[in-house]
């Protein structure tokens, strides 16, 4: 009979939770799941490994708008795009929202006024606290806007989107159990051992539920909306996945480069 030393085993069984829950660098991000009675694919990237980007604009000046323009400017430059996702609400210039920094520049300033508008919803950008996810050298970040504002960081990439949907491990408080708003929706999340995981709903599925998802399921203590209903959309070739935004294009795009 063989026998194992007592930790062998226990750090065997850790090593290899590890491997499956964090992509190895050059995997396949992402992955199609279920959360209850709804479909989502899921990417999961390791900032320390994934040269994930934003892009908004192309050499010209003009916004890239179609997952295909911004694979075929990266592909001519001798480099891959292997998963996009769009990266937040944009204008109908396609211009980001909010705040937008691409390579440490500030292209866009951040938004921190209230809505002011005809009596009806609030739209989804200003449901506060919104927020701003980020990334700097290897790790990256998720925070209210408010707060990402005092003191507000150098970073590399930068987004404003809203609503939160996860705050420390609470759901933002606008969210209604068994609401009827039911759309596709996109989102990330900042989660255990700083992986970024996004989420694209193959259902419609309300706000609750949604950032459930990320809390509850994807383990994400914070998590952030960016887009839904025509807007939501992924590349990832492997999936055989092109997606197009019915908006007549994307406004700033996440784009995993290899």
């Amino acid at each position: 009979m063989n026998y194992r030393k007592p930790g062998a085993l226990s750090f065997a069984m850790m090593l290899m939770a590890l491997m499956m829950s964090e992509p190895a660098a050059g995997a396949q991000p992402c992955r199609e799941e279920a959360f209850e009675t709804a479909k989502y694919v899921v990417c999961t990237l390791d900032p320390a490994k994934a040269d994930l980007r934003l892009f908004w604009k192309n050499g010209d000046g003009k916004p890239y708008r179609r997952f295909s323009s911004l694979s075929d400017a990266l592909r001519a430059e001798g480099r891959a795009l292997t998963f996009a996702v769009n990266a937040g609400m944009y204008l109908p210039d396609f211009s980001p929202m909010g705040l937008y920094v691409e390579n440490g520049r500030e292209l866009r300033p951040p938004d921190i006024s209230d809505f002011r508008g005809s009596a009806g919803p609030v739209p989804n950008f200003y449901k506060k606290p919104n927020g701003v996810f980020f990334l700097d050298g290897t790790s990256a970040g998720l925070l209210p806007t408010e707060e990402f504002l005092k003191p507000r960081p150098k970073v590399r990439f930068a987004t404003q989107s809203g609503p939160m949907l996860v705050i420390r491990n609470k759901l933002h408080p606008a969210f209604i159990v068994g609401s009827q708003d039911r759309t596709r929706r996109s989102g990330l999340g900042v989660c255990g051992s700083g992986a970024v995981r996004f989420a694209i709903s193959e259902d419609r599925v309300n706000f609750h539920d949604f950032a459930r998802l990320f809390r509850d399921h994807l383990k994400c203590p914070n998590a952030l909306f960016l887009d839904g209903g025509r807007g939501v959309g992924i590349y990832n070739p492997a999936m055989g996945r092109n997606d197009y935004s019915w908006h007549g294009g994307y406004g700033p795009i996440f784009g995993l480069v290899e």
